[in-house]
């Protein structure tokens, strides 16, 4: 009786030694702290690690990963000029840290509350969308994308690499099976050719190893393992495997026919989401290892030239925020509009439907080009 009151004291003692969070964890959380609130750091993590909520947090694990406080934060950490700062390490980090997701992913998504829920996926009657710009005077080029992490797995930091190849195989495999105009080829990263890889490079679809950022969270270990890119031969079908997220699934062509874009990609979606689970949760939509890219997780964007409202960049802005848009220069963030091209998108990924986010840009769009066209 003893013996087995003794077997189930030391079993529960191991358990506890297993939950708990190692000592110099605990110790690089505590440093990172104190400097980060010394800092002039104007990241989302900051304005919401309080000492309340880092106390609450710093010796929680994720039930299956065992991912820490540490895993979600580090990048922040080490980078004080983030605009966000956190990373989810694995989805169940959504729910066990969720004293700090919740409120960041409010502030960023424009009022999703912790009591909201995001509806389910409808990608609604995309025929509704049409060219943007038929003579194509002002829109380069239209671009949709979304992020998926296939389910059963953990996110980029938590992967091993035996899992990174397992992943490869089976999303290379699933699409292998596409068919009519999403019918392509697989490129592996690992063993790339030189030539290949230029092509690809000059093409513009070939990713690099990841900024700073990513490389703080942990996200490009085992580089490249299990990394591709998989395109159709017409090149306007495009996904990453093992960037940033699991896939980044893109569809786009030279300039502004939408609906062409938006059709491509449901289809692509809808058909690759009967082969491979993706990982989802009822309340925030589809998990992907961003905070900023849940929900829909669309951004649906276009190269646009637009002069003469571009002079007044307050207008452009103005004009763009009241559909929810973002502004950004033809690269990107932090970059600078090229030859007057800006790259603009819709901005909420959260609390709408995926036909409802395109619809945000195809509105914006058109409300854009009818003022350009009016100066």
């Amino acid at each position: 009786m003893f013996g087995l009151w003794y077997t189930s004291l030391l079993i529960k003692e191991i358990w506890n030694k297993s939950e708990m969070v190692d000592a110099a964890v605990l110790e690089k959380l505590e440093a990172g702290f104190t400097k980060l609130q010394a800092s002039d750091s104007k990241s989302l993590l900051k304005k919401y690690l309080t000492k309340e909520v880092f106390d609450a947090l710093k010796n929680k694990k994720t039930p299956t990963f065992g991912s820490t406080l540490l895993d979600v934060i580090q990048s922040g950490y080490e980078n004080h000029d983030s605009g966000v700062g956190i990373y989810a390490p694995d989805a169940e980090a959504y729910t066990t840290f969720a004293d700090l997701f919740d409120p960041i992913i409010e502030d960023y998504h424009g009022g999703f509350k912790k009591t909201d829920k995001h509806p389910a996926k409808d990608f609604g009657d995309v025929s509704v969308f049409g060219d943007l710009d038929p003579a194509g005077e002002f829109v380069v080029s239209t671009r949709v994308r979304c992020g998926r992490s296939l389910e059963g797995y953990p996110f980029n930091p938590c992967l091993t690499e035996a899992q990174y190849k397992e992943m490869e195989q089976k999303v290379s495999t699933t699409l292998a099976g596409l068919e009519g105009e999403l019918k392509g080829k697989f490129y592996p990263l690992t063993g790339m050719d030189k030539s290949t890889q230029q092509q690809l490079i000059d093409d513009h679809f070939l990713f690099k190893e990841g900024d700073r950022f990513l490389q703080a969270a942990n996200a490009c270990r085992y580089w490249p393992s299990g990394r591709g890119i998989y395109h159709n031969d017409a090149k306007t079908f495009l996904i990453w495997l093992a960037e940033e997220d699991h896939l980044r699934i893109i569809s786009m062509q030279m300039g502004g026919n939408l609906g062409e874009v938006i059709r491509r990609l449901t289809n692509a979606v809808n058909d690759i989401e009967k082969r491979v689970p993706f990982s989802h949760n009822d309340r925030l939509g589809f998990l992907t290892f961003c905070p900023t890219n849940l929900g829909t997780t669309i951004r649906a964007s276009v190269h646009i030239k637009v002069p003469k409202l571009a002079a007044n960049k307050a207008r452009l802005e103005e004009v763009a925020s009241k559909y929810n848009l973002q502004v950004r220069g033809t690269r990107g963030e932090h970059t600078e509009a090229e030859g007057g091209i800006y790259d603009i998108s819709n901005k909420r990924r959260m609390g709408l439907t995926e036909f409802q986010a395109v619809k945000e840009m195809y509105d914006g769009i058109t409300e854009i080009i009818k003022i350009e066209k009016s100066l």
